[in-house]
């Protein structure tokens, strides 16, 4: 066990690596839309969602 573990040390780093930043970009979405912010980059003018997302 310990042989395999010593010979695959880099690549379960990475993917540790990659998991960790994969759940901090969820993470981050998740918090956005808790705090009511989105992923609108404004100019809403000429979006076809515009009055699904900004109702008056």
């Amino acid at each position: 066990m310990f042989s395999w573990l010593a010979s695959h040390l880099a690549t379960l780093l990475i993917v540790l690596l990659l998991l960790g930043i994969v759940a901090g970009c969820i993470a981050t979405i998740l918090h956005g839309k808790k705090t009511g912010k989105s992923s609108c980059g404004c100019s809403c003018g000429h979006c076809p969602m515009s009055g699904a997302c900004h109702k008056k």
